[in-house]
């Protein structure tokens, strides 16, 4: 099932911007005002609208699954600050983080092998 988060922004065209020119994004507007940033099937719509009244808080990682992580993490290096660098992990991902112009962690995955929970 694909999944679409819709996320605040503070301002949409610097938004946009992060999107297409640092990180190779295809962004689009859509509907009633939001801009949609997508990559590989995976989609984020943001929105300078107010829509939960109150502070915004979000705590987690938002996750993108690539078909070849080396090959994107070489094309965006120069004009990225890593959160955390390409690594091969103990869940059984490549992958690397980065923190966009929002605040919001974004980590971007290959799966390198299969992961084999021991049962307890």
């Amino acid at each position: 099932m694909p999944l679409t988060l819709l996320l605040r922004c503070g301002d949409l065209n610097e938004t946009r911007r992060f999107y297409e020119s640092v990180l190779g994004f295809n962004a689009f507007d859509s509907a009633e005002g939001t801009l949609t940033v997508e990559k590989e099937g995976g989609k984020l719509v943001f929105t300078p609208a107010d829509l939960w009244q109150g502070p915004a808080g979000f705590s987690g990682t938002i996750y993108f699954t690539l078909t070849d992580v080396d090959r994107y993490f070489t094309s965006i290096e120069d004009k990225i600050d890593a959160a955390w660098p390409l690594q091969d992990t103990s869940y059984a991902s490549r992958e690397f983080g980065i923190k966009d112009c929002n605040g919001y962690h974004l980590g971007f995955q290959q799966q390198v092998k299969q992961f084999i929970q021991a049962d307890a």
